[in-house]
């Protein structure tokens, strides 16, 4: 009889097992960390959609609740960032004119609209951002603009020559 120990590897990880065996306790994370079980239902899913989207091939995760956790909590920031712009604008609605508040359908667009321009300038500096919201959204002028942040005009020449080009880099 031979005695010889025949190594034992573990199944490779599938999609379905992935999910079977880390979907309730991602879910329970981000529970924790959000304070509702909605948006970690929501979040859980965008989590695992956005595992099947990446590179990274499944069957090769070593640690697959550390790579969860890792895509979870970068979906966390990008939902509290949303939250946050959401909340400033619905602020901004509310101290308009009850004749100047736009249909819901209206609001609806331009939310989206705020979201996509927000993920169009994700990575700049702040000072750069704002130079260019200021000008493209106010029509304030490099002087006017370098007043606000308190830098010269040419720095702020600079800060929009930034933000153009990463606006062309991103839409390639």
């Amino acid at each position: 009889m031979n005695d010889a120990v025949v190594p034992t590897h573990a199944p490779e990880l599938t999609v379905s097992s992935l999910y079977r065996d880390h979907h309730s306790w991602l879910e329970s994370w981000l529970r924790r960390r959000l304070g509702n079980a909605w948006d970690a239902a929501d979040l859980s899913q965008d989590t695992f959609l956005r595992v099947l989207a990446s590179a990274q091939p499944i069957g090769q995760m070593q640690e697959p609740r550390a790579y969860l956790v890792t895509v979870g909590k970068r979906l966390l920031v990008n939902f509290h960032q949303r939250r946050s712009l959401e909340q400033a604008y619905l602020n901004a609605l509310a101290s308009l004119p009850q004749a100047c508040v736009p249909s819901p359908e209206q609001r609806w667009l331009l939310l989206e609209t705020l979201h996509a321009l927000d993920d169009l300038l994700e990575g700049l500096p702040m000072q750069v951002r704002r130079a260019f919201l200021w000008s493209q959204l106010e029509g304030l002028g490099y002087r006017e603009i370098a007043a606000r942040l308190n830098v010269c005009e040419r720095t702020v020449k600079r800060y929009m020559a930034q933000a153009y080009e990463h606006c062309l880099l991103v839409n390639l």
